[in-house]
């Protein structure tokens, strides 16, 4: 292989690692595996070899300057930062919902260390997250994003510009999964608020009573009851979430 090609190459490799490389090293659900950070950066480099490989028409011209290499790395890291968006938007309203729970149930200073991110994750939140994830492996979602990123080298070549003005749909996407998760969440919800009605109504017949210690109780011993119920019937949604997430990745460039 000539220098130029071989330069050539290797400069399309790593500009298309900018596209990828996010992907794996940021997005969840792949952040949530224990994995070190190298292995996926290095897996994420792996990918763009194979996929310049299978599309040697995507590879940078030969002749391209300076200029056009920095601005072709911008324009494929923002395309990548664009992946890694709508995968934490997903994961960010499970969170969110979880988080509400936590609060409902009295949860609200239990915080989990993530292992692999050494964050603060609320308690029911990670259960949702993992779930998630789960099921994202579990219908092959890794395997069809592969296949959409092949396919983003025919939507957006190498170093081309995506959309300009994603941010409708971004915002569109947004409401849509906030709105699933909550769906989630929603019967775990809707018992512990019923359960507040309850001693609500109780603390106005029995003043003595003491509420915070009976409901802190009380609602502990609910959402155990409810929250795998939440599961069980949430997990069509939680599907349905990650396949909408696949399904508006390509609608974003």
């Amino acid at each position: 292989m000539p220098s130029d090609a071989l330069s050539t190459w290797v400069i399309s490799c790593l500009l298309l690692g900018l596209r990828t490389v996010p992907i794996f090293a940021f997005a969840p659900p792949f952040s949530l595996l224990r994995m070190p950070t190298l292995f996926l950066v290095l897996f994420g480099l792996g990918l763009s070899i194979c996929l310049v490989g299978t599309y040697p028409e995507a590879s940078l011209a030969a002749n391209a300057n300076l200029a056009v290499i920095v601005l072709s790395a911008f324009r494929e890291l923002t395309l990548g930062l664009m992946f890694v968006l709508i995968f934490q938007i997903v994961f960010g309203a499970l969170y969110l919902a979880g988080r509400t729970i936590d609060i409902q149930a009295g949860y609200g200073f239990a915080l989990l260390i993530d292992p692999t991110s050494q964050a603060q994750t609320p308690l029911v939140g990670t259960l949702f997250a993992y779930a998630a994830g789960a099921a994202f492996f579990a219908f092959g979602g890794h395997i069809n994003l592969l296949g959409l990123l092949a396919a983003s080298l025919n939507a957006v070549p190498l170093g081309a510009w995506i959309m300009p003005d994603p941010l409708s749909r971004i915002l569109a996407f947004m409401s849509t999964a906030f709105l699933t998760a909550f769906g989630v969440a929603g019967g775990s919800i809707f018992a512990l608020f019923m359960v507040d009605m309850v001693i609500a109504m109780l603390s106005r017949t029995v003043p003595q009573m003491n509420v915070l210690v009976l409901g802190f109780q009380v609602k502990t011993i609910v959402l155990f009851l409810v929250l795998p119920t939440s599961f069980g019937i949430g997990s069509a949604l939680l599907l349905r979430m990650m396949v909408m997430t696949l399904n508006a990745l390509p609608r974003m460039f």
